[in-house]
């Protein structure tokens, strides 16, 4: 019975991770999207920890493949299996779990609005130095180059941390309220 239970849980916080990752393919002003959302999602209600870090990686590399090979096609020479600065990406995934493994142990509306404002400004961080580092924007490989990428980067953070907000608070809040009504999907305490 009570893997059933675990069984259950993990598959309904990876339905909800695959769809935050889809919601990405919906048109949405840059940056406003679930990306860390989804790594601090799975770091809160996955038992199996090591989920935490693969699905989400996983769900944001499908997409990945969807959109550059589709949608942004044009800015690139052929098939895109990963782009320039990509590994910073899901580098990023694997810090943000980590904060939502220190800070989400138990999940509540200030240790979650914590967490998601450090995992933006994590993703920033790590994304833009990958940008930097990769050769993705034209900026010059010192630090003054790596200061002219953070700083026209901060617009992005914006939508980033009101996105993160945003997909925080829907994708636990409604997993709360599924789980309050469907008692399989609790942990258990035993």
């Amino acid at each position: 019975m009570e893997k059933r239970k675990i069984t259950l849980r993990a598959g309904i916080v990876t339905l909800f991770i695959l769809f935050a990752a889809l919601s990405r393919l919906i048109p949405h002003p840059a940056n406003f999207a679930p990306i860390s959302a989804m790594a601090l999602f799975g770091a809160a209600y996955y038992d199996k920890k090591y989920l935490a870090f693969i699905i989400p990686i996983v769900a944001m590399f499908l997409c990945d493949l969807f959109l550059n090979n589709v949608i942004y096609a044009s800015m690139f020479d052929g098939f895109v299996l990963f782009y320039p600065g990509s590994l910073f990406t899901y580098l990023s995934f694997v810090a943000i779990a980590f904060i939502g493994f220190g800070l989400l142990k138990k999940v509540g509306i200030k240790n979650l609005i914590i967490s998601s404002l450090l995992a933006s400004v994590t993703f920033f961080l790590i994304s833009n130095f990958g940008s930097w580092a990769s050769g993705l924007m034209p900026y010059s490989k010192d630090l003054a180059g790596l200061i002219l990428c953070y700083a026209e980067g901060l617009p992005f953070l914006k939508a980033g941390l009101l996105g993160d907000l945003f997909y925080c608070g829907a994708m636990f809040g409604l997993f709360e309220l599924v789980q309050s009504r469907v008692p399989a999907l609790r942990r258990s305490t035993v």
